[in-house]
């Protein structure tokens, strides 16, 4: 369980003012010593992520905020990162400390109704104060989401408030890497090259979750570099192999060493069905052939890394780009989990796979870019479209 990425956990905010008691509700929940409790208000100052494994859901994520009530010049900073949550959170949990919400409390749970679609409203402290069912219905009812009155210190209801977290996280499910495209007894042969971008000694994360998955459907994984490609297929490989799953960075190698028959895709593709919309990643390509000089292109990262000699993501894309549009274009470069609020200067972004963060994050950016009219892509979307083999590369996901 710990050693599960966040990238595959859901993600379980907790919201509230200062002192309603969020860091002891989420110890009440895992029953564990998570989070710092105090009545000294503002001992949590900036988001602490903790995972869990939340039953039958699987791993989780949670994330205990600052309050949002918090004040001064830090406060404001802290309040930020506080909301900033919300762009990665599955299921929002938002905690009071008495009967009835007040005018802050009722706009701090719009604004999150607006990102997040789970969300719990939680009466915290219920022993300490009478709280009827008529507190509670009128609360649910103003807000159309579940109300839930408990006390982390006295473990009232927190069992009824865990199944409801159940409940609303089943309701969010995303596909499989593989899903609907492998099945048993199926051989996968994976291109993956190792050159000085890749780290020393394993493999990227987006490999290994992709070999998993094929052992997981009794399936077979065969890995092997670009240079080995057609050797491999020529005299290893008795039978061809049901799918070709590359890095994009060696799609036109690979595409020119295996039959058209045998389906090809990469595992950026992959990562953009799973964590992202891929409609709206091919629907986006046509922008590139509007390219003019001096158009500003965004390249989003998801990870926070060292960037060493050709990295795909700082020149080899801008590379290709330039040369196929022949434009002269500028380029900007965002990592972790840094996005720019105004996107309206950009005429174009191409988004990483997302492999280090969960699928709800991917979406919220895709759509506060849809919402400034810019297009979106991505990484190995975008090196299929250059190298002219972009239909083939999705054509797996129609079949």
């Amino acid at each position: 369980m710990n050693n599960t990425p966040k990238s595959n956990r859901k993600h379980i905010a907790v919201f509230g003012k200062r002192n309603v008691g969020k860091s002891s509700l989420i110890n009440a929940i895992t029953k564990q010593e998570i989070s710092i409790v105090s009545n000294t208000p503002e001992t949590t100052t900036d988001p602490v992520e903790k995972a869990y494994e939340l039953i039958p859901i699987g791993p989780v994520l949670f994330i205990d905020t600052a309050g949002i009530d918090d004040t001064g010049d830090l406060g404001k900073k802290r309040i930020e990162k506080t909301y900033d949550v919300l762009k990665q959170t599955d299921l929002a949990i938002f905690v009071i400390s008495q009967p009835c919400l007040d005018k802050f409390e009722e706009e701090a749970i719009s604004q999150i109704i607006q990102k997040v679609k789970n969300i719990i409203i939680v009466i915290n402290k219920c022993d300490a104060f009478d709280v009827s069912s008529d507190d509670v219905s009128n609360i649910a009812n103003q807000f159309k989401t579940p109300v839930f009155a408990v006390s982390s210190t006295k473990n009232i209801d927190i069992d009824k408030l865990i199944l409801q977290m159940v409940n609303s996280l089943q309701n969010e499910t995303e596909p499989k890497l593989l899903e609907g495209i492998i099945k048993k007894d199926d051989l996968v042969l994976l291109v993956t090259p190792i050159d000085e971008a890749a780290p020393k000694g394993r493999m990227i994360l987006p490999q290994v979750q992709t070999i998993r998955e094929i052992l997981d459907a009794d399936a077979y994984a065969l890995t092997v570099k670009e240079n080995n490609l057609e050797y491999v297929i020529n005299t290893i490989i008795k039978s061809k192999p049901s799918i070709v799953i590359t890095d994009s960075q060696v799609f036109k190698i690979v595409d020119e060493a295996i039959p058209k028959e045998i389906k090809l895709t990469s595992f950026s593709i992959l990562f953009a069905r799973q964590k992202g919309k891929l409609d709206v990643y091919i629907k986006s390509l046509k922008a590139i052939e509007n390219l003019k000089d001096g158009d500003k292109i965004l390249i989003a990262e998801l990870c926070s890394h060292h960037a060493a000699g050709e990295d795909i993501g700082r020149v080899k894309i801008p590379n290709m780009l330039k040369k196929y549009t022949g434009k002269n274009l500028q380029f900007d470069v965002v990592s972790g989990k840094d996005y720019p609020q105004n996107l309206s200067k950009y005429a174009l972004i191409i988004q990483c796979g997302g492999c280090m963060v969960n699928r709800q994050l991917i979406v919220n950016r895709i759509d506060q870019t849809a919402a400034s009219n810019v297009p979106i892509t991505n990484y190995g979307i975008i090196i299929a479209f250059m190298n002219g083999i972009v239909e083939r590369a999705v054509e797996v996901f129609s079949k």
